[in-house]
C-alpha cells in the first residue's frame, strides 16, 4: 500500500469550485426547493443570476486572499435582494443554503482539501455574507427612515402639489448625488411637471410633455426605470430647462398603480454620469411609495369632489323642497321619513323637523295612513310608480271635505339599487271647484238644450202646418201665395237650424251626434228627401241620378236625410240660380257613394282646409260682398258621416264646379265607435 498522500496531490478549493460550478448551482436550487417544500416559490431565487460570479469570486479568494473579494459584488447582491422584497432573514439562509452545498459536494469527494484551503473557503465566505449583511440592514434602514420621514410629510393630509415637494425633499435629504427632482403626473396625453426641487424648480413647473415622444412612455410600457448619462446632450430629453442645468445622469422611475400609469418621477446629477446602486434603489423606495400617496390622494380628492357635489345636490334638492308649491317627500323603504317640505308637513299639522326618521303612520293624520301606506308599499314591490291617487280629508284651512292627488314612484340609485319611494302632493280643491261650477254649467246648457229643443220646435211646427194649410187654399191670389212660400221656407230653414245647433252641442258635450242604424234603402231616403226640399224651393231643378242595383244599408235615417237636406241646401246657395243642382247615388261594394254637384263660383282655396270647421263664412268678391255663410251644416255633416265610419271630401274648380262626395259603409261601425 502506498503512504499518506503528499500535500501537492491533495485538492485545490479553488479549482473544485471552477470545475463544479453547474453542479453546485444546481444543488442550491435543489436545496431551496426542498427548502420550501415542494411550494411555488412567491419569486425567483435572486442568487441564481449571480451565482456563477460568486463562486468564481470565492475561487479566487482561495487562491489570493478574501482581501480581493470585490465589495461591489456584495452591494449587487444587496441591493437586488432589497429590491425584491427580500427579508433579512431569507437573505441569511440562501447564503446558509449555499454554504451546505459546497461542503456536502466537497464530503463526496475522495481526495482531501489542501491545508488551508477550507479555512480560506469559509473566511471568504463570511467576509461576503458579512458585507452583504452589513450593507443590506444599514440600506433597509435607510429606505425605512426615509419612508418614515415620507410618512410624517403627509399627516396634514396636504394638497397633491405639497405632498409631492415634501416627497422629493426627503429624497434630497438622504441622497447627497441628487441636484434636482420632479415629479410629473399624467393628464390626458400629456406629462405635466407637478412638483420640482433643486436646481430649475421654478423654471421647470407647470411644464409639458407628450406622453408619446417621451422616455416615460416606454418606461410605463415596460414597468422599467431609464438611465441618461449626460441630460445636457441627450435627444432624448425633451424639457429644455433640464438641458439647461447642465445635468448629466437623469434617472427616472414611472409611478404605477397597478397597471395605470400615474406619471413619471426623475432625479438628475450634476457630478454623476450614473447614480449609485444604492441611491437607485432608494429612488425607486421612493416612487413607489409616491406611487401610493399619488394615488390615495387623488381618491381623497375624488372622495372630496363627490361629497361637495353631494352637497350641493343636497342643498340644491332643499332650496326646490321649500320653494314647489306642491307637497314633496322622500321615505326609506321602512317607510321612515327621510325628507319633507313644509307644504307637506303642514297637511299633516306637524313641523318637518318633527317627521325626520318617524314612520309614515305616525305622521300621517285623520286615519288616512293606510290607504297612503298601500300605495307606497305596492310602489317598493312592484318598483312602478302609483300615480293620480286621489286622497279626500278634512280641510282645515277652508273647512269641510279637502281633495289632494298623489302621485308616487321608486328612488334609485344610478345602478338601479332601490332607496325608497318618494311622494308629491298637489291640492286639487281649487280644481274640485272648478270642476263643480263646470258640471252646473253643462246642467245648464243641457237644460237650455232640451227647452231649445222642445219648446222652440212645438211653436215652429205650428207654424209650418199652418203655413202648409194656408197654400191650399185655391182663393189666394200671387201675392198672397208668394207670401206663405216665405213663410214655409223660412220656417223650414228654422228647423234646419235649430237641428243643427243641438246636434252641434250633442257633439260638442262629448260621444259625438247620436245615430240608430237600421236597414233602410238609400234610394227612398234621398227621393223623399229631395221631394220635400223640392216643394221648399219649387223654382228650382233637383235631380237624382242611381247607378248599380243594391243601395241598401245599416244607416240612420233620419241622420242620413240630414246631410243630403244640408249638402243640398248649401248647394242651392252657392249655385247659379238657372242650374240645376245635382244628387247621385252609385253602388261601389262595400260602400254607397253620394255625390251632390252644382254649378256656380268655385270655393276660395283658403277656406278648403277648414271647411267642415263650425262657423265659417266667406265672401264672394264678385257679388259685391255678398256674405256666403257656411254655418254649420257642413260641420254637422262631416259629424255625422264620421259616425256611421264614413268620409266625405269636396272637390271645387272653375271649371268642373263644387262636388261634395259623401262614402256610406254599408257595415255600421262596432258599438261604442268614436270617429277618429
Amino acid at each position: 500500500m502506498k503512504g499518506s498522500t503528499g500535500s501537492e496531490d491533495r485538492l485545490s478549493a479553488a479549482e473544485f469550485l471552477r470545475a463544479h460550478r453547474e453542479t453546485l448551482l444546481a444543488d442550491w436550487q435543489q436545496a431551496v426547493l426542498e427548502h420550501l417544500a415542494g411550494k411555488v416559490p412567491p419569486r425567483e431565487p435572486w442568487l441564481i443570476d449571480h451565482l456563477p460570479e460568486l463562486l468564481s469570486a470565492l475561487a479566487d479568494a482561495v487562491d489570493f486572499g478574501s482581501e480581493t473579494l470585490d465589495e461591489r459584488m456584495e452591494v449587487a447582491h444587496a441591493i437586488a435582494r432589497l429590491d425584491e422584497g427580500f427579508n433579512l432573514g431569507e437573505v441569511a439562509h440562501e447564503y446558509a443554503l449555499l454554504r451546505r452545498c459546497i461542503l456536502h459536494r466537497l464530503e463526496a469527494q475522495e481526495q482531501r482539501l489542501r491545508p488551508g484551503d477550507l479555512t480560506r473557503l469559509e473566511e471568504a465566505l463570511d467576509r461576503v455574507v458579512t458585507r452583504s449583511m452589513v450593507f443590506f440592514w444599514d440600506m433597509k434602514q435607510r429606505i425605512l427612515q426615509t419612508l418614515e420621514r415620507m410618512a410624517e410629510a403627509t399627516l396634514d393630509d396636504p394638497d397633491m402639489e405639497t405632498l409631492l415637494e415634501r416627497l422629493l425633499t426627503r429624497l434630497m435629504e438622504s441622497t447627497l448625488a441628487v441636484d434636482a427632482a420632479a415629479v410629473m403626473l399624467l393628464e390626458g396625453d400629456e406629462l405635466v411637471v407637478r412638483a420640482a426641487v433643486g436646481l430649475g424648480t421654478h423654471e421647470v413647473k407647470g411644464q409639458r410633455v407628450p406622453v408619446e415622444h417621451s422616455m416615460a412612455a416606454q418606461a410605463a410600457v415596460l414597468h422599467q426605470p431609464f438611465l441618461i448619462r449626460s441630460a445636457a446632450t441627450d435627444p432624448r430629453v425633451l424639457l429644455d430647462s433640464l438641458r439647461q442645468q447642465d445635468l448629466r445622469a437623469l434617472y427616472g422611475m414611472p409611478l404605477m398603480e397597478g397597471d395605470r400609469l400615474l406619471g413619471v418621477a426623475y432625479m438628475g446629477s450634476r457630478t454623476a454620469f450614473a447614480f449609485s446602486d444604492a441611491d437607485t434603489l432608494l429612488f425607486r423606495a421612493v416612487a413607489q411609495r409616491a406611487s401610493a400617496h399619488i394615488a390615495r390622494t387623488e381618491l381623497h380628492t375624488r372622495e372630496r369632489a363627490a361629497r361637495q357635489e353631494a352637497e350641493r345636490s343636497l342643498a340644491q334638492l332643499d332650496s326646490l323642497l321649500d320653494a314647489a308649491p306642491v307637497g314633496i317627500t322622500f321615505l326609506d323603504t321602512q317607510l321612515r321619513y327621510l325628507r319633507i317640505n313644509d307644504v307637506l308637513a303642514n297637511l299633516n299639522r306637524k313641523p318637518v323637523e318633527a317627521h325626520k326618521g318617524r314612520p309614515l303612520q305616525e305622521m300621517v293624520r285623520d286615519g288616512a295612513g293606510d290607504a297612503i301606506e298601500r300605495s307606497l308599499r305596492q310602489v317598493l314591490e312592484t318598483g312602478q310608480p302609483v300615480q293620480d291617487v286621489l286622497i279626500e280629508g278634512p280641510d282645515v284651512k277652508r273647512g269641510g271635505i279637502g281633495y289632494w292627488r298623489a302621485d308616487y314612484f321608486p328612488v334609485r340609485t344610478r345602478d338601479g339599487v332601490l332607496l325608497g319611494v318618494g311622494s308629491t302632493v298637489v291640492d286639487i280643491n281649487d280644481y274640485k271647484r272648478a270642476e263643480a261650477a263646470l258640471q252646473q254649467a253643462v246642467n245648464f246648457r243641457e237644460e237650455l238644450l232640451a227647452v231649445l229643443g222642445h219648446d222652440l220646435r212645438n211653436p215652429l211646427h205650428a207654424v209650418n202646418a199652418s203655413a202648409f194649410m194656408l197654400g191650399r187654399f185655391e182663393g189666394l191670389d200671387a201675392t198672397s201665395r208668394r207670401g206663405v212660400d216665405r213663410i214655409r221656407k223660412a220656417s223650414a230653414r228654422m228647423a234646419r237650424m235649430i237641428n243643427d245647433i243641438l246636434d252641434f252641442a250633442r257633439s260638442r258635450l262629448g260621444g259625438g251626434i247620436p245615430t240608430t242604424p237600421q236597414h233602410v234603402n238609400m234610394v227612398e231616403l234621398c227621393q223623399s228627401m229631395l221631394e220635400e226640399l223640392q216643394v221648399a224651393y219649387p223654382e228650382r231643378p233637383l235631380t237624382l241620378e242611381v247607378r248599380g242595383g243594391n243601395l241598401e244599408g245599416q244607416w240612420d235615417p233620419d241622420r242620413v236625410t240630414q246631410v243630403l237636406g244640408n249638402l243640398v241646401v248649401n248647394a242651392l246657395q252657392h249655385a247659379r240660380n238657372d242650374t240645376p243642382v245635382e244628387t247621385s247615388l252609385t253602388d261601389e261594394g262595400t260602400d254607397v257613394v253620394m255625390r251632390v254637384h252644382n254649378e256656380g263660383d268655385p270655393i276660395p282655396e283658403h277656406l278648403l282646409p277648414r271647411l267642415f270647421d263650425p262657423f265659417k263664412q266667406s265672401l264672394t268678391p264678385d257679388e259685391g260682398g255678398k256674405q256666403r255663410s257656411l254655418g254649420l251644416g257642413l260641420y254637422i255633416v262631416h259629424e255625422i258621416v264620421q259616425m256611421h265610419g264614413g268620409s266625405v271630401h269636396v272637390e271645387s274648380t272653375v271649371e268642373r264646379g263644387t262636388t261634395f262626395t259623401v262614402r256610406w259603409p254599408r257595415v255600421p261601425p262596432p258599438r261604442g265607435y268614436l270617429p277618429p
